[in-house]
């Protein structure tokens, strides 16, 4: 079955905190859904990491629950379109690749730091390197670094086995360890698209109410690598 049929069988789901596997992470995921629950006072809140650790994942996440928990939060892709002022009152503010900010986007996060400080908000912001590293202006890089400041590490090759199996056991079924061992060997090894992969086999064999093996992997995610 061709790639694109597999993302049919299953589009991406919302970031959540329930979709991410946290591995080493844990302390920071926590810590975030405390921030959306409204239970955590800390101003800022910086994670920092590599490409493909889920800074941008876990920042709409808390957005999101944030949102669910009647709390205003709003998601900013980039630094760039990130506002002076809090949108509201109170609010939880997500801004993404920080570190890439220019000049004039630095001098308006500056403004709303102090903004949210003054009011009860929260920025949380995700940059690849950590804040009192990082080249942004010395006021804006000093406030950072003040807040919790957590480094995101990719999971690695290692664990990747266990939490393929966690994940599947969270959605209610068993994914054998062939099976594993198969995605791992044969397919993209990036979370983000072997989470989606077995959504997509968790699906096919819900509709076909066929066992997940490795002839059903084949046949839904196309032939191996």
């Amino acid at each position: 079955m061709p790639q694109q049929l597999t993302f049919e069988l299953a589009p991406p789901e919302s970031p959540a905190f329930g979709n991410f596997l946290a591995g080493d992470n844990a302390e920071a995921v926590d810590a975030l859904g405390r921030v959306a629950r409204g239970l955590l006072g800390e101003t800022v809140i910086v994670l920092w990491g590599p490409e493909g650790a889920g800074k941008s994942h876990l920042l709409q996440a808390v957005a999101l629950a944030a949102n669910a928990a009647s709390r205003f939060a709003r998601y900013y892709a980039s630094a760039e379109r990130a506002p002076a002022e809090p949108p509201e009152l109170g609010a939880l503010v997500a801004v993404d690749d920080l570190d890439a900010a220019s000049a004039d986007a630095q001098a308006r996060l500056f403004r709303l730091y102090n903004a949210l400080s003054g009011t009860g908000g929260q920025l949380v912001a995700a940059m690849t390197t950590p804040p009192a590293a990082s080249a942004l202006r010395a006021d804006l890089r000093t406030r950072l670094a003040q807040g919790l400041v957590y480094e995101l590490k990719p999971l690695a090759d290692a664990a990747k086995p266990a939490a393929l199996a966690q994940y599947a056991h969270s959605r209610g079924f068993r994914l054998p360890d062939d099976v594993v061992l198969h995605l791992l060997a044969h397919y993209a090894r990036d979370m983000a698209s072997l989470l989606r992969a077995v959504t997509a086999l968790d699906r096919h064999s819900l509709a076909t109410k066929r066992p997940i093996t490795v002839p059903l992997v084949r046949e839904v995610l196309g032939g191996s690598r």
